[in-house]
């Protein structure tokens, strides 16, 4: 059955037709991927879809009484309104906290944050999820999302990807996030100069199979040109010999790739990497790191020794919160280890780019900024124009010429990141640099990283373009260490499950407990942490799916009906304050890196803390005890 159906519909913003004679259709269960150039009509398609947007002309038709929620890249909270009326709206506590997949969503989405806190005061990504909570929660027959992904982690975009697979209803979604895409989606919209054109499959089915028409397009174009030019030789010389015909053959997708090389000559660039850089890059010594300064903020890394050699292509993960940006700061020499060194090599030539832009003079043109650096850059093999690698980063034409005052922030972005190539270091340190970039400038990005021979440290939670770019990948676990994972992302989600697990089990008492705080601290999550991407409270999350597989127990059976049910009383309410001391914690965490550079503010916060600490294990202690009682 057809959700939606658009017919000749066409829309423009100004003089640039964003839609031109569009007709397509939405069917029950549909699992659609949007991509497309920024700019190019994507969330246009999506709100006339939505029914946001009254096409200029065609007819858009929903079937009666379809249910649409759309998640649009502007929210529109109520200030005043709180996360808990926003999320559960008039839901009793009971109802939502019986409730599986409400509960689920709640951990993943919102369970740093007070329920009981307005919108006003939240930060954008903290509203950003609020709304998704909210329309996850609600029953639809078509899901409509403009860009998901902004403000998750890792953790929470692989969580949302199953949540939203396992769902029945329809799903319409843009995202720049190929892996994400490849996870959701079975089949795929492009939108490009006007038309929608359609393909089966994931992101990479996708890539294949625009691949394969390219190559027929090519082939066909050459023997048109093949043509004309016998054409033109009859004209000028008469009859032509006889000329076999050319022939082309339509390839299996695994034959266009069975001939390409890998997309990095790792040994050739290693060793480029090793005669600029020398042996010594970064080595980090019995090296103590907090976040906010000495013995202030969440603890990042513990008496940790690592070294970072030549030609290393890594990637640093964890969630947020863990000090990712305060290793590559650390690295940067812009913060000072508590205890410990860092030895630099007298080789390093470091780029930095942080998720802060560095400044730009707003009244130069994009390709003197860039000129002004370098003027040429070699890459590999090749030698790049700065003029080359702007129109590879999407200014193409007149946009090399635009003021930089007039750039969105997504293409100061990209400036910015040329700038720092141009400057031709051997050392990048890349702080979530595919912030509003298309997946256009996403491959450009990585074919120019491919041939850049140095040591690149990258935090991204784009996984695509992290597994596509690093070689190894490196995580934060909230243990004050740097831990190898040779497995990737998948051995970190797998690793962060299974330690979420058992320090819910254990409930943060007796010996774990301290881990479970040291987690909380940096935002991992679990029991003795409190939130973080682990859940409302781990508490909830983990003990509630239990409660009912004890009931029919021998422990419970020892107790009373009456006993057992004042126990279970007291369970609910110890959890109660266990939720809102979770929330508290994450106030406290939020407010200890707003305040990174006040110490004495962050001294108050930690004094407030510790005790926060003292009263949470008291309760997690009585916890235990009236659960021991229960056989929970």
């Amino acid at each position: 059955m057809n959700l939606v159906n658009l017919e000749s519909v066409s829309h423009a913003y100004g003089p640039k037709p964003l839609l031109a004679d569009v007709s397509l259709g939405i069917e029950a269960g549909e699992r659609i991927g949007v991509v497309g150039r920024n700019g190019g009509g994507k969330t246009t398609l999506i709100s006339v879809i939505a029914g946001e947007t009254r096409p200029d002309s065609g007819r858009v038709t929903h079937t009666r009484g379809l249910r649409i929620g759309f998640l649009s890249q502007h929210d529109a909270l109520d200030p005043a309104a709180t996360v808990r009326e926003i999320v559960l709206g008039g839901l009793a506590e009971h109802e939502w906290a019986g409730d599986q997949q409400v509960r689920e969503i709640l951990a993943n989405l919102v369970g740093d944050l007070d329920l009981d806190s307005p919108a006003a005061d939240l930060s954008g990504g903290e509203r950003r999820r609020t709304a998704l909570a909210k329309l996850l929660i609600d029953d639809h027959d078509l899901i409509m999302l403009d860009e998901p992904t902004n403000h998750l982690d890792i953790e929470a975009i692989a969580w949302l990807a199953g949540h939203l697979s396992a769902r029945k209803s329809a799903l319409l979604v843009v995202t720049h996030d190929r892996w994400f895409l490849d996870a959701v989606s079975t089949r795929t919209w492009e939108v490009v100069d006007g038309r929608v054109e359609r393909y089966e499959g994931g992101y990479a089915a996708y890539v294949l199979a625009k691949a394969e028409r390219a190559r027929i397009a090519q082939a066909a174009e050459e023997r048109r040109q093949n043509l004309m030019r016998k054409e033109i030789a009859w004209l000028r010389r008469g009859p032509p010999a006889r000329t076999s015909k050319p022939k082309f053959r339509i390839e299996a997708a695994q034959a266009l790739i069975a001939n390409e090389p890998p997309a990095r000559e790792s040994v050739e660039l290693m060793r480029f990497a090793a005669a600029r850089l020398g042996k010594t890059v970064y080595d980090l010594e019995d090296v103590t790191l907090h976040a906010g300064g000495p013995d202030n903020g969440p603890l990042v890394l513990e008496r940790c020794t690592w070294q970072f050699g030549p030609g290393d292509r890594i990637g640093l993960i964890g969630v947020n919160g863990s000090g990712k940006s305060s290793v590559l700061r650390l690295l940067a020499d812009t913060v000072k280890p508590d205890s410990g060194r860092v030895v630099r090599g007298r080789t390093v030539r470091l780029a930095h780019l942080s998720q802060e832009l560095a400044e730009l003079d707003p009244t130069r043109r994009v390709l003197e900024s860039v000129e002004e650096v370098r003027k040429y850059l070699q890459l590999g093999k090749r030698e790049w124009t700065a003029s080359q690698l702007l129109e590879r980063l999407g200014f193409r034409g007149d946009a090399q010429w635009k003021v930089i005052g007039d750039l969105s922030g997504g293409e100061r972005r990209r400036l910015q990141l040329l700038r720092l190539l141009m400057d031709d270091p051997n050392v990048l340190l890349l702080d979530e640099p595919t912030n509003d970039l298309d997946i256009e400038t996403l491959n450009e990005l990585e074919d120019l990283l491919d041939g850049w021979p140095g040591t690149l440290i990258l935090v991204s939670h784009d996984r695509y373009f992290l597994e596509r770019v690093t070689d190894r990948c490196v995580a934060l676990l909230g243990d004050g260490r740097l831990s190898m994972l040779p497995g990737g992302v998948d051995e970190y989600l797998e690793r962060r499950a299974a330690g979420t697990a058992l320090t819910a089990r254990v409930g943060g008492g007796g010996g774990s407990g301290a881990q479970g705080r040291g987690d909380g601290a940096t935002g991992a999550g679990g029991a003795g942490g409190g939130a973080g991407a682990g859940g409302v409270s781990s508490v909830v999350s983990t003990v509630a799916p239990d409660r009912g597989a004890a009931n029919g127990g021998a422990a419970a059976g020892e107790l009373s009906a009456k006993e057992e049910r004042e126990l279970r009383k007291e369970l609910n309410r110890l959890e109660r304050q266990l939720d809102k001391l979770a929330g508290q914690e994450a106030r406290l965490h939020a407010a200890m890196a707003e305040a990174a550079s006040d110490y004495a503010r962050l001294g108050a916060l930690d004094a407030e803390l510790r005790e926060l600490t003292a009263q949470k294990d008291t309760i997690e202690a009585e916890w235990l005890e009236v659960a021991d009682r229960l056989g929970d």
